[in-house]
């Protein structure tokens, strides 16, 4: 299982990856919106819920010119297909748009990642950015490896 980099050569104002999962859409799925599985992978969910429409905050140790706070809005949540959420970081005055876009395939499930909306003059913030999804894609790599399979096939929504 490798992160692969599908950003277009010159692009900066998406970043694109992309990672081939041996695992089932819902063991991933759970891993993209179950707080405590995040925290290892991603960040620390600190405040709110990843229900459609809701807020919620990512927080982890700050660092030069970052205070380690995002703050999110889901804004599609469609199991265990899509989820889309606002990605804002006053600090850095970066607001952008995460999507994870899963794919059933023959092996697992494929699993796309784009950060969008970064601006001109915010090119390392994107590089920032395509470091850190490459490093937390990893990360999530391992955890997948070491997570049971969710007990049930079904993913429902709770209203």
């Amino acid at each position: 299982m490798s992160v692969t980099d599908t950003t277009p050569r010159g692009q900066t104002d998406t970043l694109s990856l992309e990672v081939e999962l041996p695992h089932a859409p819902e063991k991933v799925w759970r891993a993209l919106t179950d707080p405590a599985l995040l925290a290892e992978w991603l960040l620390p969910v600190v405040e709110g819920e990843l229900a459609p429409g809701a807020a919620f905050t990512f927080q982890t140790q700050p660092y030069p010119g970052w205070d380690g706070t995002v703050r999110c809005q889901v804004l599609e949540r469609e199991p265990p297909r899509r989820l889309r959420y606002s990605w804002t970081v006053g600090d850095l005055e970066l607001d952008t748009i995460v999507t994870f876009t899963l794919t059933p395939t023959a092996a697992g499930t494929r699993l796309a990642i784009a950060q969008s909306g970064f601006q001109p003059a915010q090119k390392q913030n994107f590089g920032g950015a395509r470091y850190g999804w490459k490093m937390m894609a990893g990360k999530l790599v391992d955890l997948l490896a070491a997570q049971p399979a969710p007990a049930t096939a079904t993913v429902t929504e709770t209203p």
